[in-house]
């Protein structure tokens, strides 16, 4: 319940549902049709919704009659809401930018306020918002999907203020967010440039370049060595070992411990072993000093074992070089780890034509630059310098990105307690309008049926609840005498389904009437079709006097103007 919310809320502010307020609330079609990258009209599906908006780059599509089913049901005009209602990312809303008419599936449900009830900015937004996600998710269905059906959407509570303040609300919201996702998006371009950062220290540090100065100028002239000649013991895991997994005792060092850029161990996420009394337990236990490397999969991955970790072995996807002393054990691990050094030569001699990897003989015959053991400690000593200063900014980096996301959430749930824009008294209370709604809706006959877009004692047409102009004089007149329409399930009425054609009638005979109901709306107010008709012959009578009736140049008139 929201009804706290509400009481906390300015004057004006009401409790309502989803269903009170929007004309239609339904879902695109359940029986995924043949689509592909060619074809007559789009087809979007939860992958086309993206949280920043539509995203159509890589949109399949369907032909006429497959569309023209669909659309029939499933109505989308610009601005409508599309919500995500099943899946993985269920819970992102968008409002529809495009005025091209599109086919939808099921997963996205299509949601289409009164317009001068409610925003469908303002409806966005609260989609959005963790507190409506909570609300709504809740009491998803399914076990191997998640779903929310539209029973649940209809029927959720949203927190309804006047109709001028979900404007301003919206129009704030919309200006915020953009900053927000603007920030977000320079902030994001940090991990990035902290890589380029530390490859290009290490790029130097190997090539002699970060020294240089150290030396007294002049190239580096330092001697090369293999993997054979600086390590005096280069081994592989043992295979089968998951016999041994245990909840506690010694540590057991996967390929996930290894990080690339890197070279410290991750000690985040072990798994404990009880390993195999004798010499293949001693053979790949490591020690203080040992360089680990991956050799299979992604191979390259470095880590140094600075100090003493306890009693730990690797797995058979590790290989453990133990340095010998006359060499800096962290400026070889450095040195595999550079792009232009060991990793380069370690990259380049992958085996392996389906299963990329390294043996031993790869790792022992590696080539290294070695300085003299005093400038491995000095240039151990500046990248080790540099790096203190990425990871400072790395950990401001993550500090900022905690509080964007924690930003978007907090200016939404002010939104919706009334806190986020000024209140005006003179804003028409949104009770007014929607009592007004209720009434006309009762005056019609009673409630709208499921899946059909809402009407009024004003006699709204198909699909008019969004792009409403007005309408015609003397549409609301021919609609209300026609009386209340029966109740359908799921599809808005359509003018070739109002109509009763005669027997033997051949198909194509109702295009005419279809054309005066079709969903692009070039020139013609939307929703202005025909009412509902008692035959053929009646439905053509009928269009031919509202063609009449626009020639006259007839004044349009609002959506409640009879109403008041």
């Amino acid at each position: 319940m929201i009804g706290e919310d509400i009481e906390a809320a300015a004057a004006g502010w009401i409790e309502t549902t989803l269903n009170d307020c929007c004309a239609l609330v339904t879902d695109g079609t359940h029986f995924s049709p043949t689509n592909g990258p060619q074809g007559d009209f789009m087809y979007v599906t939860a992958k086309n919704i993206r949280r920043w908006g539509l995203d159509l780059d890589n949109v399949t599509y369907v032909t006429a009659d497959v569309h023209r089913e669909i659309y029939a049901r499933c109505p989308v005009e610009l601005g409508d809401v599309l919500y995500i209602k099943d899946g993985a990312t269920t819970g992102i809303a968008v409002n529809n930018s495009t005025s091209e008419p599109f086919s939808l599936l099921s997963s996205v449900a299509l949601i289409k306020p009164i317009h001068n009830v409610l925003d469908p900015r303002f409806l966005k937004h609260w989609l959005n918002s963790p507190a409506t996600f909570r609300r709504l998710t809740g009491d998803m269905t399914g076990t191997a999907i998640k779903r929310l059906v539209l029973k649940q959407l209809r029927a959720v509570e949203l927190p309804l203020p006047p109709l001028p303040e979900q404007v301003r609300i919206a129009d704030k919201l919309d200006a915020l967010l953009a900053r927000v996702e603007s920030g977000r998006e320079r902030l994001e371009r940090v991990p990035k440039l902290l890589k380029r950062f530390r490859q290009s220290v290490l790029s130097a540090a190997v090539s002699g370049e970060l020294t240089r100065e150290w030396r007294g100028g002049g190239d580096a002239e330092w001697e090369k060595a293999t993997g054979h000649d600086v390590f005096s013991f280069i081994t592989s895991g043992s295979r089968g070992w998951a016999e041994y997994y245990s909840e506690s005792g010694s540590i057991f060092l996967r390929i996930g411990n290894l990080e690339h850029h890197n070279i410290a161990l991750d000690l985040r996420n072990i798994q404990h072993v009880k390993p195999p009394r004798g010499a293949e337990g001693l053979r790949t236990r490591v020690q203080v000093d040992d360089i680990l490397i991956s050799i299979t999969a992604d191979v390259g991955m470095i880590a140094h074992i600075d100090h003493d970790i306890g009693e730990a072995y690797i797995n058979q996807h590790i290989c453990m070089a133990r340095p010998k002393p006359e060499n800096n054990a962290r400026y070889l691990a450095y040195f595999l780890t550079a792009p232009n050094g060991g990793l380069a030569h370690l990259k380049n001699i992958q085996r392996g034509a389906t299963k990329v990897g390294l043996t031993l003989g790869d790792i022992r015959g590696t080539v290294f630059q070695l300085p003299p053991l005093a400038e491995q400690a000095e240039i151990v000593r500046r990248v080790e310098s540099l790096f203190a200063i990425a990871d400072r900014i790395e950990a401001k980096y993550a500090a900022a990105l905690s509080s964007f996301d924690r930003m978007t959430p907090a200016l939404l749930a002010k939104a919706f307690r009334g806190e986020l824009v000024p209140q005006d008294p003179n804003d028409e209370p949104a009770s007014v309008l929607l009592e007004r709604i209720r009434a006309a809706r009762e005056a019609e006959g009673g409630k709208r049926g499921r899946g059909r877009p809402a009407k009024t004692a004003a006699g709204i047409g198909d699909g008019a609840e969004v792009k409403r102009r007005g309408r015609p004089p003397g549409a609301n007149a021919q609609a209300g005498a026609e009386g209340a329409e029966p109740k359908r399930r799921g599809r808005p009425p359509k003018v070739r389904e109002a109509v009763s054609e005669p027997a033997g009638q051949p198909a194509a005979v109702p295009e005419a009437v279809e054309a005066s109901a079709a969903p692009r709306g070039r020139g013609r107010p939307p929703g202005v079709g025909i009412p509902q008709a008692s035959s053929f012959e009646d439905a053509l009578r009928q269009l031919e006097e509202q063609k009449l009736t626009r020639a006259q140049g007839a004044r349009q008139v609002g959506l409640f103007d009879d109403a008041e």
